[in-house]
């Protein structure tokens, strides 16, 4: 009876020991690192967790899993080709050429928090889809490489700018040198604007720039997208522009029969009169000779009681250094980009304008190129038109900086003279709404026409509070 019992007691004593001597062998040297002995506090038993306690401050302390779109803005922040997925400081940096940013060539933080608007937009996430940046599509084509020549309205506007600068290189990168996007502009090809539709239409252009402005004459509804003065903010004009870009598709397509490849967004395009002499009273616009490039244009001209005439943008310039023209309407960094802050000294202003347009790709031109090419085209498209929305932001607020600072003009600044109380009553009640919207009425002939009745009374008019009434009168709905 005594031997379990010794035994059981020698095993307890042999347990005691090994917990006061340690059950390893300790080292021989102290490390220089360890503190004191004194400074060490007694160890504390800790329980074990359980399986489901474990599995809980695993899940606590991983990092939450990124998806693909997340991932891609990631890699992509801080400059050109920056995506809005949720925080707008990975779209904060350089824009792809100097001149597209601020004076410094950058993006900032202030300028996107001011268009928030944009990126928070059914539009731009439509976009982020169609540019289908985690599943692009793969290049099969191998043969010899396909040239696409397109026609800007001008190598200084910064769509044009951003086609040759961003869209054309990615694109033939993305295509391993297959796809050559060869970028040239109205001026260079002898074109004054309006045959630019029918001339993408026979074939004679590969693409070009459809604006409403110069090809009205043709196609009077487009113009919808080009009714000067009826918007009271750039965030009101985006988002009849998003109400009605579908619309003026269909108005392109139908009379083209080829292909939308994305479209142009015109920001620093407030526009102004840049003038010789300082106007800054209603009077001081009897008579003055003022270029305008559209006819909707001329009717708020001649609605502020300026004369308006037609030009080709390339021309204002030596129209006004000679003085036959006191004044030209075009966007504040059009009007830069052309140097007029060398021929006037004044800006005034201005009709708050955020606009866009389609550039159009011939019919038979897409048809000859491989479908899976063609799809590049179109993502690479859309990936060249996230990054006009990004680069907007600061442009917006850069065109009438570059004309009024030194440090824009690199000379003597323009003096900005803003609109007064007077000009600002008269360019909605007189300009927009006695000249501007009834005459475009008139050259669409028919107010059950859809691009009046539905188009504009039933997704643009609810936005600027006006409606146009069957006899082709324009009345303030609120």
């Amino acid at each position: 009876m005594r031997s379990p019992l010794l035994f059981v007691l020698a095993l307890i004593l042999l347990a005691g020991l090994l917990v006061a001597c340690g059950s390893a062998a300790e080292p021989t040297a102290v490390p220089a690192t360890a503190p004191p002995a004194t400074a060490t506090p007694a160890p504390t038993a800790t329980a074990a967790p359980t399986p489901t306690t474990a599995a809980a401050s695993v899940a606590t302390e991983a990092p939450e899993a990124m998806s693909p779109l997340d991932e891609y803005a990631a890699q992509f922040a801080g400059g050109p080709g920056a995506i809005y997925v949720g925080d707008l400081t990975q779209l904060v940096g350089p824009a792809p050429t100097e001149e597209q940013g601020d004076f410094d060539g950058n993006v900032t933080l202030e300028s996107l928090e001011n268009h928030l608007w944009i990126y928070e937009s059914t539009f731009y996430e439509e976009l982020l889809v169609k540019a289908k940046l985690t599943d692009p599509t793969p290049l099969e084509y191998d043969g010899d490489p396909i040239i696409i020549q397109h026609a800007c309205i001008n190598r200084a506007l910064l769509p044009c700018v951003l086609l040759e600068s961003y869209f054309a290189p990615n694109l033939l990168k993305r295509s391993n040198g297959k796809l050559e996007f060869i970028t040239s502009s109205f001026p260079e090809l002898g074109l004054a604007g309006p045959d630019t539709l029918s001339l993408v239409t026979a074939g004679t252009l590969d693409s070009a720039t459809i604006y409403g402005g110069y090809v009205g004459g043709e196609m009077p509804p487009i113009e919808i997208q080009n009714l000067w003065g009826i918007y009271s903010s750039r965030e009101q004009e985006f988002e009849a522009t998003q109400a009605i870009i579908q619309d003026i598709e269909e108005l392109v397509l139908a009379e083209t029969g080829g292909v939308i490849m994305n479209h142009n967004w015109y920001a620093g395009n407030d526009q102004f009169f840049f003038c010789r002499e300082k106007i800054d009273t209603l009077d001081g616009f009897a008579g003055k000779k003022t270029r305008s490039h559209s006819a909707a244009l001329s009717d708020w001209i001649n609605g502020m009681g300026a004369e308006a005439q037609f030009l080709a943008f390339a021309e204002v310039y030596t129209a006004i250094e000679r003085g036959i023209l006191d004044c030209g309407v075009t966007g504040a960094d059009a009007g830069y980009g052309q140097r007029w802050y060398e021929v006037t000294d004044y800006i005034i202003g201005p009709l708050l304008s955020f606009p866009s347009n389609n550039n159009v790709i011939n019919a038979e031109k897409w048809a000859s190129i491989p479908q899976d090419l063609q799809q590049i085209i179109i993502e690479e498209a859309a990936k060249s038109e996230l990054e006009a929305l990004r680069i907007a932001a600061i442009q917006n607020e850069m065109g009438l900086l570059k004309n009024t600072t030194e440090r824009g003009a690199r000379q003597d600044a323009m003096e900005f003279v803003p609109f007064s109380e007077e000009m600002t009553y008269r360019s909605l009640n007189t300009a927009v709404m006695e000249h501007v919207v009834p005459a475009w009425v008139n050259r669409v002939g028919d107010t059950a026409h859809p691009i009046i009745a539905d188009s504009f009374n039933q997704k643009v008019g609810p936005i600027v509070g006006l409606r146009i009434e069957p006899d082709g009168t324009v009345v303030k709905t609120n």
